[in-house]
């Protein structure tokens, strides 16, 4: 159990760290660059996947054991879906909503959160034998 909560501190903190990054990559990209939030999204998501990765592989989940290589294509793959979820919920709440563009992306960062634990954890940097 000790275990459990330290895995899911470090998800915590990476978590976060790459949720900032991928809110501020945005925001910045929306308010200086003058790109439109949807794109500013992808932005955002392409660096804090960076950021994401790399905490998980060497904090989060180090004790998991699976290969770099397969744990980035696994990683890639639990990241891009929760984008296009992300992308989606984005596209849709900027148009029925009167929120502004941060706080509805801060929500929908904070929401995919328990997702990608699972699927990483259960998944994405699994070591299994047949790698």
């Amino acid at each position: 159990m000790a275990a459990l909560i330290k895995q899911l501190a470090w998800f915590v903190a990476v978590g976060c760290a790459a949720a900032v990054t991928h809110w501020l990559v945005a925001v910045t990209s929306v308010q200086w660059l003058h790109i439109p939030p949807l794109a500013a999204n992808a932005i955002g998501w392409l660096i804090a996947f960076v950021v994401s990765f790399t905490g998980h592989y060497r904090l989060t989940f180090r004790r998991l054991a699976a290969h770099w290589v397969t744990a980035a294509r696994r990683f890639f793959l639990i990241s891009a879906c929760g984008f296009l979820i992300n992308e989606a919920a984005y596209a849709w709440l900027l148009h029925v909503t009167r929120l502004r563009y941060d706080v509805l992306l801060a929500l929908i960062l904070l929401g995919l959160a328990v997702l990608t634990f699972l699927g990483s954890r259960l998944w994405a940097f699994r070591h299994t034998s047949g790698r």
